[in-house]
Formats: structure tokens, sequence, C-alpha cells
């Protein structure tokens, strides 16, 4: 048995066995996560003292930040004592996992590629989730990742956007065999994507559909009044104006929405260029920010880069990464 303490003092053993996310998880302690398999990094930790072995190559770590020593906690297992310079949530509260029947509501396509997907739950059924966080739909042996895109609502609907991935098999399913009322089940809550007590301004960026976890939080901020005297500003990216399959429209003269293209045509007179690198322009503070961040690895590695560069402490910056799964 190995001790593993954190940088608030808390500590867990851990046995060889488990990784350090899963010896936390087992006394309570609760990690930053989201994929649980070495897909994303929204697990990272560093290691400041202690021996360890990883369980798989980490690539989406980069190789400065692996020379460092950060991991991921759960490819991780500890070959002695550890100190890691991370914190837990604290007395956030936690949802249990469950796994419950739903049926499909509503299904609309909004473009060529995405769909939004209404469920309905059981009327004897409740299910608590924190704004931002993600489910796994199960269609018989098929189970895929998708964010919630809306706040609670009061008819306990959930709302979900659905890309299209060329070969997916979930895909398929949404796009050319769903209909209303079909039987699918429904397991979550899970991940730690959601919005930290903070008085901080606030800055989400999003690629593609990864918009729908920030419009859940979005919504949340707005029913809850938590705008005031802070500035938020929201970046989505896309390669072109087609990608903004969702009219946002947040109604509110304290959030700032920017749209940014990739790939603007000549007709397009909104920003330019990657959500991060327009951030680092409309934003000349970034240190003083709480950031979250969903969408593509790529970006979220590159703007976790530029930020931490730039002045913002690491432990402000929350993501979670879509990983693609046909």
């Amino acid at each position: 048995m190995y001790q593993i303490k954190l940088a608030n003092g808390k500590t867990f053993t851990s046995k060889d066995n488990e990784t350090i996310f899963q010896a936390a998880q087992k006394e309570k302690i609760y990690l930053n996560h989201s994929c649980l398999n070495a897909r994303c990094s929204s697990c990272k930790v560093k290691i400041t003292s202690g021996n360890y072995v990883i369980l798989q190559e980490e690539s989406v770590l980069t190789k400065e930040e692996r020379e460092q020593d950060f991991v991921l906690s759960c490819n991780t297992l500890a070959k002695s004592d550890l100190e890691l310079d991370v914190e837990d949530l604290g007395d956030l509260e936690i949802y249990e996992k469950r796994t419950i029947p739903c049926k499909i509501n509503m299904i609309t396509r909004l473009n060529e590629n995405v769909v939004k997907l209404e469920l309905r739950l059981p009327p004897n059924q409740s299910f608590k989730f924190h704004p931002g966080q993600y489910v796994n739909l199960i269609k018989g042996t098929t189970k895929r990742s998708y964010s919630i895109a809306n706040n609670t609502k009061e008819d306990g609907s959930l709302d979900f956007f659905i890309k299209n991935y060329q070969g997916g098999v979930m895909s398929r399913y949404f796009f050319e065999e769903a209909n209303e009322n079909d039987l699918l089940r429904l397991e979550g809550p899970l991940g730690t994507f959601f919005l930290r007590d903070t008085e901080k301004p606030l800055l989400f960026l999003a690629t593609g559909t990864g918009i729908a976890p920030i419009k859940a939080i979005i919504e949340q901020i707005i029913a809850s009044n938590l705008y005031k005297n802070r500035k938020i500003t929201v970046l989505w990216g896309g390669r072109n104006e087609e990608d903004f399959f969702w009219g946002l429209d947040f109604s509110n003269e304290h959030i700032k929405l920017i749209k940014t293209l990739s790939r603007p045509t000549i007709n397009w007179n909104g920003a330019t260029g990657y959500v991060q690198n327009v951030a680092m322009e409309v934003i000349k503070d970034i240190e003083n920010y709480q950031v979250y961040a969903c969408g593509s690895n790529n970006m979220i590695n590159d703007a976790n880069k530029v930020f931490i560069k730039n002045g913002l402490p690491e432990n402000q910056f929350f993501s979670d990464a879509f990983v693609i799964t046909k």
C-alpha cells in the first residue's frame, strides 16, 4: 500500500494494481477526469515526488509535459508513496452514476453533419447532473459518449448535439435509422467538466459540437444570475459558416459570444483564426481568468500551452476533449 498526497494536504492509499484515479475515487476523493481511457488529458496531474509506472503510451501529453512528470491519473500506478501537484474537487456534490432507460422524444437535422437529439426519461425517474457533464448512450451493445447540451429542464428531458462521423456505428443509427420513441439506455452523469465556484471572469472555448456542454453551462449561469459583475466570453470556432449549426442567443449583455472561422470565405465578416489565438487577441489579462475548453485535443492542448505561457495558472484551465470512437 502506498500513500498519495495532494497539494491541499489530502491523502489516500493505493494498491499495486490501482491507478491513481481509482485509488482516489475508492476513498471518495474526486479528481478531474473525462474519458478514463488515456485518450484525453482531463485527468492530467503532475507528480512531484515518488516512483510510478504508466500503463500505456500517453500520446495526448506533450514531450515537455512527460519530461516534467505530468501523467494521466487514469493510466498511472504508484510504485512508492507519491506527492501530486493537484487538488481534488473538494465539497462539490458528485452525483452517482446510474443506468436508466430513455426514449427519443425528437430528433432534428440541424445541418448535413449534426442532429439535435432530445431524450425523455421515465416519469418516475429523476436524473441529476451538473451542466457540462456527459453521458454514455447505449443502443444494444453499442455505447458512445455525448455531452448534455442543456441546463436542467422542468420536464427532465435531455438535449444532445450528435455529429455524423463517417463509418461511425452510432452516427449511422442517429442519422439514418433512429425514430421517435426508440428505446435507448443512458449511463451517467460522467466527467468533471462543469462550472467551479469562482468570481473570476470566465472564458469558454469550443470547436464544433464542443459547444454542447458550454451551452449547458451558460444556461446555468443565466438561470442562476452568476453573470453579474464579471466578464464572460464564449469563443466558438469552426472551419466554415456551416459549422455554426445552432443559432445561439444568450440574450445577455454580460456574455459576449464570438464566432471564428479557420477557413473563412470572402463574405465572412466575423473573427478569423483558431479560438485560442482569437482569445489572446481579445483578452489581455488571461492570468485573471478561469478557462473552460471543449472540442478537439489539438485545440485543448494548444490553448493550455498558450494560456499558461501567458500567465494562466494551471489549475484554472478545465477541459473536455472529444474522443472519436467509430
